[in-house]
């Protein structure tokens, strides 16, 4: 098997990105599922952009309110593309709801091109056209970069395009990428993944794990700190079997130091791990490596060693907390976050009796809980002994209730302690009623910020050092009673957080353009990575289900 291209992918200019008047069309991309799916989307987005055309402007106050209701009348981009998500049962739910409401928004905006790629299109294929036959394109997770083209063929032919490889040809990262943050960008370092878990359908659809080479992950990284980033996130299925496909496994260890010389670069974190791979000289790396922060995201999914067995998770839950204990050894103010799934088929009380114990033991800070549910084409949806919802809700609300609790308790610990936060632009809801500010402290914890008069008004990406007053299950509060000003940090991310502004506001910009008749576009970089890092998984925390 060939190894994927790491070269520059090129994007040309499409002609369908302009229309008959000159107007440059704008896309949209919605996003389903996790951290892989929000990291392809910078991608997608990069390649539109790279080939013409331009973001749709309701899409940032969408992103601001997440409830904003948009009607099949409103103004509409001239393409939306759907990136999805094949975890969940909900998906096929959530895709095919989204595709019947763009059914009347079409009808309404002649011209609208409908896209949808992403793991749920790997897998139903050409079943997308045949449930919602007004949808213009369907692409795959190996193919991203056909999006342009593939748009074009359609607008020409009249037609709808589908087009899905059965493997990788080229790594996402090669892909011209559009970053809507100044201070933070997720590194792809591997895709696919090796592993046979019986609930999960990743591997069938995103294929065999594939590494990319030290080398092209730090250019990349060294890229982002360029520009001026601060923090990064490596970013793979199971970060910590990097290296298995080139024959080093310690690889993902040498990695981590590496990045911590790398000039600039004040954080790095990684997700998601798989805990059988999970090695001691990994925890060293963390533990020694300045710019890697104490925080770590460790799967759990049950804390029965049978649901384990039966879910083919090699470990057991002993090997899991004896994980955590080295890990809190080495770095004793760690935060620890999991996945856990309620309601795996066969799971007994006596199971659940389990995860709660080890629940318990872990005293996780944050844990993303899930309804088992059926994922068509994975061994466990045909298990027998599938146990009933109704039992399955009752542990679930069992689960979260001591899950927030300990979240709280371990929250309250965290008062008296004078923190650094990395400002962010758009991870507190409130902030504007309270006159906060929102950012992640070290450990990953959420802080609002109290910005006192007089204060000097930190930026995205700058660093604030703030003391913790009060604590929630959710997040921290930092409140001067005293009212000094805040200690605020400048830093590189805070000073390309203000060239951007300034781009925005139409001051001119370094770099070249390329031109499509009278319209100038833009150069988008290449494998420059994108969106706001979170530093938990980006699931749909509200359908309770994976």
């Amino acid at each position: 098997m060939s190894s994927p291209s790491e070269a520059p992918t090129f994007i040309p200019v499409s002609e369908a990105a302009v229309d008959e008047s000159g107007r440059r069309r704008t896309y949209e991309v919605r996003t389903f599922g996790c951290q892989m799916n929000v990291h392809d989307s910078e991608r997608l987005a990069g390649a539109m952009e790279a080939a013409g055309y331009i973001k749709f402007d309701l899409a940032a106050e969408a992103e601001a309110d997440p409830d904003l209701k948009r009607s099949a009348s409103s103004p509409q981009p001239d393409v939306v593309v759907i990136n999805t998500c094949a975890v969940r049962e909900n998906a096929d739910n959530k895709l095919y709801g989204n595709l019947g409401h763009l059914a009347r928004v079409k009808e309404k905006h002649k011209g609208l091109q409908i896209a949808v790629g992403g793991c749920l299109a790997q897998k139903d294929q050409a079943l997308v056209l045949k449930k919602a036959p007004w949808v213009d394109v369907v692409f795959g997770t190996h193919n991203m970069g056909s999006l342009p083209g593939l748009l074009e063929r359609s607008r020409h032919n009249s037609k709808a395009e589908l087009e899905i490889l059965e493997s990788l040809e080229t790594f996402p990262s090669t892909l011209p990428t559009k970053r809507d943050s100044t201070y933070s960008g997720w590194v792809s370092i591997s895709v696919g993944c090796n592993n046979t878990c019986t609930f999960c359908i990743v591997p069938s659809l995103r294929g065999k794990e594939r590494d990319r080479r030290p080398g092209e992950v730090l250019n990349e990284v060294k890229a982002l700190v360029d520009q001026g980033a601060i923090e990064v996130t490596l970013l793979g299925q199971n970060v910590n079997t990097y290296g298995v496909e080139f024959g080093d496994k310690g690889a993902f260890a040498k990695l981590l130091r590496a990045c911590g010389e790398i000039d600039s670069l004040e954080r790095v974190r990684f997700t998601s791990p798989h805990p059988a791979a999970f090695t001691d000289d990994v925890i060293a790396a963390m533990a020694e490596t300045h710019n890697v922060m104490p925080q770590l995201h460790m799967p759990l999914q049950s804390g029965s060693d049978a649901i384990l067995k039966a879910m083919r998770r090699s470990y057991r839950s002993d090997k899991f907390l004896g994980i955590l204990q080295r890990v809190r050894e080495a770095m004793p103010h760690a935060a620890i976050s999991t996945d856990i799934i309620v309601g795996f088929p066969g799971e007994t009380d006596e199971d659940f009796e389990e995860t709660l114990r080890v629940v318990r033991e872990a005293r996780f800070a944050t844990a993303f809980t899930f309804q088992y549910s059926k994922r068509p084409g994975t061994p466990a949806a045909e298990m027998d002994n599938q146990v009933p919802k109704a039992v399955v809700q009752e542990r679930y609300e069992r689960l979260v209730e001591l899950q927030n609790d300990i979240a709280w308790q371990e929250n309250k610990k965290q008062i008296g302690r004078e923190v650094n936060v990395l400002v962010a632009n758009g991870e507190g809801r409130k902030d504007a009623a309270t006159e906060r500010m929102s950012g992640r402290a070290e450990d990953s914890r959420l802080v609002h910020f109290e910005v006192t008069p007089g204060s000097e008004i930190p930026r995205p990406g700058d660093v604030v050092t703030v003391t913790i007053t009060e604590a929630a299950p959710f997040h921290l509060l930092a409140d001067d009673p005293t009212g000094a000003p805040v200690k605020v940090r400048r830093t590189i991310a805070g000073d390309a957080w203000d060239r951007e502004q300034a781009e925005s506001c139409g001051v001119p910009s370094t770099g070249g353009a390329k031109n499509l008749g009278s319209t100038s576009i833009p150069v988008v970089g290449l494998g420059m990575p994108a969106l706001r890092v979170s530093t938990t998984p980006i699931y749909d925390v509200e359908d309770g289900q994976r």
